[in-house]
């Protein structure tokens, strides 16, 4: 698939793949997430991390063992060789994921009532659109993903907490994202997902990449408990 990249050094051991801002949101990252797999299975020798971002990828090199023209050469040619039914196929693939909404698990769906925002409407509003993957970082597994409705979008709390719970549905901004683990965050919490989203000792860890389509639908206690979920109380 013939698409306009700029490759430029950022480093002397890291390098910065810019792609045309021409290109549709969608395409771009489905993209940007098979671009970012095809380099570290083709490249896993040369490469030491590689960071997708929305519209461009990071890729940090052992210059020892390849210089920055050839693996240049050899990134053009991975982007040039990724065909349009490959973008189509992860276009295609929905990961629909059950969420218990109540505040047992969700201490910041009161910020959405403050707002006149009841739970109905709140759990209507995020399970409505399909989200697209554009990012996956700050844990292993913990996946961006857009794009929130603009009546559910928040910021950051200005203090963010020291523990999230595993499985806690989020939102900050336009994206709403899954802790894959317990771990500290800021982000708004509004329900909780009683999937497992990462598994270090599988194939594949995680169940989606970047482009990926993602569909959340409601859940009662029952149903989350079955599932794996608990019920921690008190967030830190």
């Amino acid at each position: 698939m013939d698409q306009q990249i700029t490759i430029s050094p950022v480093s002397e051991c890291a390098l910065l793949v810019r792609f045309s801002a021409s290109l549709p949101q969608d395409t771009l990252r489905s993209l940007i997430g098979i671009a970012t797999e095809q380099m570290y299975t083709q490249l896993s020798h040369y490469i030491m991390n590689i960071t997708p971002s929305v519209d461009s990828i990071l890729v940090d090199y052992l210059p020892h063992r390849i210089e920055f023209n050839k693996l240049t050469s050899r990134i053009e040619q991975i982007i040039t060789n990724i065909d349009e039914n490959s973008i189509a196929s992860i276009q295609s693939d929905l990961l629909e994921l059950p969420v218990y909404y109540h505040p047992d698990v969700a201490p910041d769906i009161s910020n959405y009532q403050n707002q006149g925002i009841e739970l109905a409407q709140l759990i209507e509003l995020h399970c409505h659109p399909v989200y697209t993957v554009v990012a996956i970082g700050f844990a292993p597994g913990f996946a961006f993903m857009k794009d929130v409705d603009k009546r559910l979008q928040l910021p950051r709390l200005s203090t963010p907490r020291l523990n999230v719970p595993k499985g806690s549905v989020a939102i900050a901004e336009d994206c709403t994202a899954i802790y894959p683990n317990a771990s500290p965050g800021g982000w708004n919490i509004i329900g909780n997902c009683p999937s497992e989203l990462y598994q270090p000792n599988t194939e594949p860890m995680i169940p989606f990449k970047i482009g990926s389509k993602i569909k959340f639908y409601p859940i009662d206690k029952e149903t989350f408990l079955r599932l794996g979920g608990t019920v921690e109380g008190e967030f830190s």
